[in-house]
């Protein structure tokens, strides 16, 4: 009847405002935020922390992927998500992967950590948290700048063959990516994302929380593209009408290099003609 469609309509209304009321309080990430600048003030205000925090997430978000990538054929619950189930990283191409990595982060990031260490000051620490809609907000933010600046990038770097051989190649010795392959990187390549990952929470004025919670989901969600399983709780089935990439689009751009561009989200790759399917490889 009218009246039932009234009060439902009434309800969600009600319900929309709780949850709107609820992310917006700004209490709900202040307890956190004043343990860290209380009691971790002098590691939390250093330049090298969020250095520090992006590595060892990087570790930590590769392990479970490696552990499954180690035990192969005895987890077949888990192999039934392998997107390319007939290729599977083997000893030398892991070890390859993680020497690569241990170089570029000891001859490039520990560098330039200590050179950022000495001349950059602390940061400053507010004393209000930000709100979680506003973390929230500004983590979706940081992804879609920084997914328009890595588009640019990366289409460059496939459509001008000296960038692509001399900075480029390397990411893509393996047909069959997998979670070290992420940051298997040449020099350069690191130093932009790098630079865009620190500038660009700057550029929006993010608060520090924010600016380290969009760090760690950029780590993860970029060892995620590269894992090579498509898990039922991967993020590209989590978020609906195909907006976002995933692990097998990023799969596609490893079997046919001149697609799917874009390192998370697929709306560039579709306004640009880049875009295909995990179809278009079989």
């Amino acid at each position: 009847t009218a009246s039932d469609l009234l009060l439902r309509m009434a309800f969600a209304d009600n319900t929309m405002d709780t949850w709107t009321n609820y992310l917006g309080q700004n209490s709900l990430l202040q307890p956190l935020w004043d343990t860290l600048r209380l009691n971790y003030r002098d590691y939390v205000r250093s330049p090298l922390f969020p250095i520090v925090l992006t590595v060892s997430s990087y570790f930590i978000f590769c392990i479970p992927y490696l552990a499954c990538d180690i035990m192969g054929n005895r987890w077949p619950w888990v192999q039934q998500f392998k997107i390319q189930p007939s290729h599977r990283p083997t000893a030398s191409t892991l070890l390859h992967c993680a020497g690569v990595t241990l170089y570029n982060h000891v001859f490039l990031v520990l560098p330039a950590s200590v050179a950022q260490w000495l001349w950059r000051p602390p940061a400053d620490l507010p004393d209000q948290a930000p709100k979680l809609l506003e973390l929230i907000a500004g983590v979706i933010g940081n992804l879609l700048l920084f997914d328009f600046q890595y588009f640019i990038w990366h289409l460059l770097h496939h459509r001008i063959r000296w960038l692509y051989v001399t900075f480029h190649a390397i990411h893509h010795k393996y047909s069959s990516p997998f979670a070290l392959a992420t940051q298997c990187l040449g020099g350069w390549e690191l130093v932009t994302v790098g630079f865009w990952t620190t500038l660009n929470p700057v550029i929006l004025k993010s608060h520090l929380l924010t600016t380290w919670a969009f760090m760690i989901v950029h780590v993860y969600v970029s060892v995620e593209d590269h894992c090579g399983y498509d898990f039922p709780w991967s993020t590209s089935r989590l978020i609906p009408f195909g907006m976002y990439g995933g692990p097998s689009k990023h799969d596609v751009h490893h079997q046919k290099p001149n697609t799917n561009f874009a390192p998370h989200f697929s709306h560039w790759d579709r306004i640009f003609g880049t875009h295909a399917d995990f179809s278009f490889c079989n």
